[in-house]
C-alpha cells in the first residue's frame, strides 16, 4: 500500500450486525452516532457496497469471519477475552463471572459477543453487588457500532500495518480486535506492525497515502499532533515514507478526520470541501540530523505538491455553491474510496459532487448510504485496503 489510487485488490470490510441494534435514543451519543440506523437496510446497502467492489475485481474480506477463524487458536482467545473484561466498570466478582461466560462460548458466539456487546440482562448467572447495582438496560460489555469503520482501527503503509489509537472510548476494543486478527489470522503471518493501539492517538481516517513515500496526516478531533509525531518516527525508522505532512483540522463532528475534508480520486487530484480547500495548511516532517526536521506552515495544497513532485495538485469541489457544499461535505461528499486512478465509489446522494467528479472525467461509482451514513462516514471510511498495485 503506497497510494490512495492504485488499482484495489484486496479490502478489509465489517458489515453490520447486531451491534447496530443496540443504538438506542438513550445511547447513540456516547457510540457517537447521529441518529438509530435501520439495520436491515443498512445491511442491504452494505452488501451493494461489498458487490460493487466485486464487481471490481476486489476482493472483500469481513471482520467478523476473520475474528473467528483467529479465536480458534488459544492465545487469540486469551487475549480477546483479556481485552473485554479490562472494564473497571465490572469489580473483581463481576469479572471473573464474565471472564467464564466468554470463556465458554465457541468462536463463533465469542466473536459475535465481542462484537454486539454483552447486555446486562443476558447474563443470567450474574451476580454481586455491582451486577445488581448496574441498571438493566447496561451493557457489561460494550457494543462496537463504529467497527463499520475500518478504516480508522488499522491502516495500511507499504507492506505493514498500523493497528491505530482511538482516541474515543467507545471505539477503543476496536483495535483490539483487528490487532488480533493481524497477529494471529494466517492470512496476514509475518505482518509487522507499524504502529501499535498503546501508542499515542491516531486514528486511519486521518491517514491519507498521497504518493509512495508521502503520507499526509491530519491532526483534530481524533488524531493528537503527538500520534502524528509517533506515527512519522515509526514510518521514517522503517523506510516506509521519507516526508510526513501534518495537517491541522478543525475539531468538529463534521471534519472529525482528514478524509472527511479530502480524499483522492487521481494520482494528481483530490476532491475537497471548498471552505478547507485553500485555507488548510501543512507542516512538512522530514529526517534531519537525529531528529526530525519541521517546517512550515505552507498551505496543504503546495506541501503536498511540492512533497509528491507535481507542479500542482488539482482540486474537485464539493459542490456548487456554499450551502450544497456544506450539505454534501456532511453527506461525507469528500469521503470517496478509489478503486483505480480516475474511479472512486461514493454516497449517490450526493449530486452535485458526484456531476463535480464525472465532469472532471473521474468514474463514479455510486452507493446507497442513508443508513450507513448515520455514524458519520462514507465509502473510505467504511473500507479498509488492504493490497493496491503500484501507480
Amino acid at each position: 500500500m503506497t497510494s490512495e489510487v492504485g488499482r484495489l485488490r484486496t479490502v478489509l470490510l465489517h458489515r453490520p450486525g447486531a451491534e447496530l441494534k443496540r443504538l438506542t435514543p438513550r445511547n447513540s451519543d456516547k457510540l457517537l452516532f447521529d441518529a438509530i440506523p435501520w439495520v436491515g437496510r443498512a445491511q442491504e446497502e452494505h452488501d451493494a457496497f461489498a458487490e460493487a467492489l466485486r464487481s471490481r475485481g476486489v476482493e472483500v474480506l469481513y471482520v467478523t469471519e476473520l475474528l473467528q477463524d483467529a479465536l480458534e487458536y488459544e492465545g487469540a482467545r486469551e487475549q480477546a477475552i483479556a481485552d473485554a473484561i479490562v472494564d473497571l466498570r465490572l469489580g473483581d466478582q463481576l469479572r471473573r463471572i464474565v471472564e467464564g461466560y466468554l470463556r465458554d462460548l465457541d468462536p463463533e458466539n465469542l466473536a459475535h459477543t465481542l462484537i454486539a456487546g454483552l447486555a446486562h440482562e443476558e447474563l443470567k448467572a450474574g451476580h454481586g453487588l455491582v451486577y445488581r447495582l448496574m441498571d438493566r438496560l447496561d451493557f457489561i460489555v460494550d457494543p462496537l457500532p463504529g467497527l463499520l469503520f475500518t478504516r480508522d482501527n488499522s491502516t495500511w503503509i507499504g507492506d505493514r500495518v498500523a493497528v491505530t489509537s482511538l482516541a474515543m472510548e467507545a471505539r477503543r476494543r476496536e483495535s483490539a480486535l483487528t490487532g488480533l486478527i493481524y497477529a494471529h489470522h494466517p492470512r496476514f503471518a509475518g505482518t509487522e506492525p507499524v504502529y501499535s493501539p498503546s501508542l499515542e492517538h491516531l486514528e486511519g481516517g486521518d491517514v491519507l497515502l498521497l504518493r509512495p513515500g508521502v503520507v499526509a496526516v491530519g491532526t483534530g478531533e481524533r488524531t493528537t499532533p503527538a500520534g502524528v509525531e509517533r506515527l512519522a518516527r515509526q514510518v521514517f525508522d522503517a523506510g516506509l515514507a521519507r516526508t510526513v505532512l501534518a495537517v491541522p483540522i478543525a475539531q468538529e463532528r463534521a471534519t472529525m478526520h482528514l478524509d472527511t475534508v479530502c480524499t483522492m480520486v487521481d494520482v494528481d487530484t483530490v476532491v475537497m470541501y471548498p471552505p478547507v480547500a485553500h485555507s488548510l495548511t501543512a507542516y512538512t516532517v522530514t529526517q534531519g540530523n537525529g531528529d526530525l526536521r519541521v517546517d512550515g506552515p505552507r498551505p496543504f495544497l503546495d506541501a503536498a505538491a511540492e512533497a509528491m513532485g507535481l507542479d500542482r495538485l488539482k482540486v474537485i469541489d464539493t459542490g456548487l455553491d456554499p450551502v450544497t457544499a456544506e450539505r454534501e461535505q456532511w453527506d461525507d461528499g469528500n469521503n470517496t474510496l478509489a478503486v483505480a486512478p480516475r474511479v472512486c465509489v461514493a454516497y449517490e446522494r450526493n449530486i452535485e459532487t458526484n456531476a463535480q467528479l464525472e465532469a472532471s472525467g473521474i468514474e463514479v461509482i455510486r452507493i446507497s448510504g442513508s443508513e450507513l451514513g448515520t455514524g458519520r462516514g462514507g465509502p473510505r471510511c467504511m473500507s479498509c485496503p488492504i493490497l493496491r498495485d503500484g501507480i
